[in-house]
């Protein structure tokens, strides 16, 4: 079994990031702000916005978050966008009445929606492009290749799939509904879980020689855990991600490198065009 170990890529990408800040901090008095909205309390959400914290701190980029009842948030999000100082603003999804997701998202200006997931947003959600670096990372090459993606949310799977299809490869999406999951992906080369169920994919889903990348997360007796089941990991023909520390490290970076690109622009503004 070869490990898709996300830890092992993000120092690098740590480095490279803390330059490009103190660039943006020191030659152009920009200091990155990311701004997030959290209307929920939950050991898992509270645990990745710590993670995201962390991060910021270790690169220089603020990380402010900001918890209120859900019928604040829209307002928050007003005073957000109109704040110079802020460059990212996301919501901490899920939300605790999710029907009101589509009109927060869609709240937060385009040019400060680093989680890329309102539907003018012109960034890429910080997840598909965390399993975008990890693949190319290890050199895994998509082309040609059969690929399933299980789960359309919209943190993951529905712009994965659009990302992927718009570059001709040959991509299809199911989710934990599909009546004969083993049936529908037991074939595909590549194999993208992110639902949320765990154990949903298990050893005979899985075929000799195939790349899993488990990118779902739930908490099961205080733990979190992912989509693949754990005996999947005992397959010594596979490629897969470990049960931490795989596409979620990465995930944090790619966000803080929307942060940073939102900051750019402001720099540019200022006159810098190369940082």
């Amino acid at each position: 079994m070869k490990l898709l170990d996300g830890l092992e890529l993000v120092g690098y990408i740590k480095e490279r990031q803390a330059k490009q800040v103190r660039a943006l901090r020191q030659s152009w008095r920009v200091l990155p702000k990311l701004a997030i909205v959290q209307t929920i309390d939950d050991p898992v959400i509270d645990m990745y916005v710590r993670l995201k914290k962390a991060y910021g701190a270790d690169i220089l980029i603020d990380v402010d978050v900001h918890k209120v009842d859900q019928s604040d948030a829209l307002a928050l999000i007003n005073q957000l966008n109109a704040d110079p100082l802020v460059h990212g603003i996301i919501v901490q999804l899920p939300l605790a009445d999710p029907s009101q997701t589509d009109a927060l998202v869609n709240a937060v200006e385009p040019a400060k929606d680093v989680d890329g997931l309102g539907d003018q947003a012109t960034m890429t959600p910080a997840t598909p492009m965390a399993i975008d670096w990890l693949l190319a990372g290890y050199n895994v090459v998509l082309q040609g290749k059969s690929i399933a993606i299980v789960g359309n949310g919209r943190l993951v799977g529905a712009p994965l799939y659009r990302i992927w299809s718009d570059q001709g490869l040959n991509v299809s999406v199911f989710d934990d509904t599909t009546a004969d999951l083993q049936a529908a992906i037991g074939g595909s080369d590549v194999i993208v879980t992110a639902t949320g169920v765990p154990g949903l994919i298990t050893r005979s889903m899985v075929k000799p020689g195939a790349v899993v990348v488990d990118a779902g997360t739930a908490s099961e007796s205080g733990k979190i855990v992912g989509d693949v089941a754990p005996d999947v990991r005992d397959l010594d023909d596979i490629t897969i991600t470990p049960e931490k520390g795989g596409v979620g490290p990465l995930t944090v970076a790619a966000l803080f490198d929307n942060v940073m690109a939102a900051a750019r622009v402001v720099a540019d503004k200022q006159g810098q065009q190369d940082i």
